[in-house]
């Protein structure tokens, strides 16, 4: 329990970040969707190309990203198939997003450094690349047909630099090249602003905090997608590999058992933001997940890694 309450105190300059966000949209109207595409076509991109270029890379390692991509898509696509009988399309479209990914940078990199150190650090962030690349590939494209059609969404997709800076980076790190040394601090810095304006950006999103879960039905859906069925299919996965393919070892399943239970993503809100579609109802919704978070999270961490 000692390092459940550590973990808490760790976490809570995260929701300050939050209320400054609030307090930066309620007061000085600052805007949310240019933040949102500062981050989508900027500030996420660079995280990505750093965190693939100082992993260890091997085949193993690689395939990684596209296992937790895939458990992602299964679980956003199988939430997607309820919320399409429980509300109309446009809100249903940001469910797979609200569900499939989760807080794995600003929440995650933390915990995992408390939780592992330093080495384990490196396994969970290749393992949390598959959820950004969930969110800009399959998530992003599932939201965006919400409002638009097949072409538009394949044509907004292939906009998004995360998917071409997470293969470019792969090929440079795979060819034995590294981030040069006077750029090392640059995105240090955008790592830095990463983390700060993702979650600032729920808050701004977030201009009263009454009727904070707003449509009941698409908030109790996303919140039992992330806080259940994702940590149920984690260690679904973990005890079959385990007892059937045994492919990997216990810093894998650790790792996919931490992304199971961060709360819903920061970016759920940048693109919801972005393409116009609910903004509101998802940032309650992300909000109240990282509000739920603060005791679920070391309460989780408690029975599954202590």
């Amino acid at each position: 329990m000692l390092a459940a309450f550590a973990l808490l105190y760790k976490l809570l300059p995260l929701y300050v970040t939050v209320g400054l966000g609030w307090l930066a949209g309620r007061y000085l109207e600052a805007s949310g969707r240019h933040i949102a595409g500062i981050m989508m076509y900027i500030v996420t991109p660079s995280v990505v190309f750093a965190g693939v270029m100082r992993a260890p890379l091997s085949p193993e390692v690689i395939a990684l990203p596209f296992l937790t991509f895939a458990l992602c898509s299964l679980l956003g696509w199988l939430h997607l198939q309820v919320a399409r009988r429980w509300f109309p399309e446009s809100g249903a479209n940001m469910i797979p997003l609200a569900v499939g990914t989760g807080n794995t940078g600003y929440f995650g990199i933390p915990v995992a450094l408390l939780l592992f150190g330093e080495q384990g650090l490196s396994i969970y962030i290749v393992c949390m690349l598959g959820t950004t690349l969930f969110e800009t590939s399959v998530g992003f494209y599932l939201a965006a047909r919400g409002r638009f059609g097949i072409r538009d969404c394949l044509i907004k997709v292939a906009r998004l630099p995360s998917l071409y800076a997470f293969f470019l980076a792969v090929v440079l790190n795979g060819a034995g090249l590294s981030i040069p040394e006077a750029f090392v601090p640059l995105f240090d810095n955008l790592r830095g602003a990463y983390s700060v304006f993702g979650m600032m950006i729920i808050g701004m999103s977030i201009l009263s905090f009454q009727g904070l879960a707003g449509d009941l039905r698409f908030t109790g859906l996303a919140l039992l997608g992330k806080f259940f069925s994702w940590p149920l299919m984690a260690l679904a996965f973990c005890w079959f590999d385990s007892h059937v393919t045994q492919l990997y070892g216990q810093d894998v399943y650790q790792a996919i058992l931490l992304i199971s239970i961060t709360p819903i993503a920061a970016n759920t809100v940048v693109i919801a933001t972005l393409l116009e579609t609910h903004p509101r109802q998802v940032a309650g919704t992300a909000l109240l997940s990282t509000l739920v978070a603060l005791v679920y999270i070391p309460l989780m961490i408690s029975w599954l890694f202590v």
